[in-house]
């Protein structure tokens, strides 16, 4: 077996076409009309996944000699390798679960506040509070609550408070 070598395997790689520029646009023909549309080839470039919309195997991308100018025009043998291997590399992508769109795998920790009003639970019981003391800022869940609430000692009402973490203290 011949030992791979760096060089070898750099000149196995096929060079870029010549006449290819960023600028050229591809022409198509459709129904006989003609639309320009952008290269799918810019020089220096060599990315497997490209935009699924432009890539067509209508025999668009695929060499051939035409009757009229035949000397003119050669077949390009590396062009059409390129076009079925890209093919066959997204054939493989799609089959073993990979896309080209992006996954989310996570799930974003700054994220905007929610607009859902927040639920207030008693600070005695734990039940859903619709009210709150004016006096001590407590909330409570029923008049039996209420009644406790204003039996408290003058410190008690501020640890509940300082639990829920709404104590203020003024300097």
């Amino acid at each position: 077996m011949p030992k791979l070598t760096r060089s070898s395997l750099i000149s196995s790689i096929p060079t870029p076409f010549q006449s290819h520029s960023a600028t050229r646009t591809g022409s198509r023909i459709s129904a006989g009309t003609r639309t320009s549309r952008p290269s799918l080839v810019m020089p220096g470039s060599a990315t497997p996944f490209q935009d699924e919309s432009i890539i067509s195997t209508d025999g668009d991308n695929t060499p051939a000699i035409s009757t009229a100018s035949s000397s003119a025009l050669q077949p390009n043998l590396a062009q059409a390798s390129r076009n079925l291997s890209k093919l066959v590399l997204e054939k493989n992508m799609r089959s073993n679960g990979f896309s080209s769109a992006p996954s989310a795998t996570y799930t974003n920790i700054e994220s905007a506040p929610s607009l859902a009003h927040t639920k207030h639970y008693c600070d005695i019981t734990g039940l859903p509070a619709p009210y709150t003391d004016p006096k001590t800022r407590l909330r409570y869940h029923d008049k039996e609550v209420f009644g406790l609430i204003r039996t408290l000692g003058q410190g008690v009402a501020e640890q509940y408070l300082e639990t829920r973490g709404a104590h203020t203290v003024l300097k």
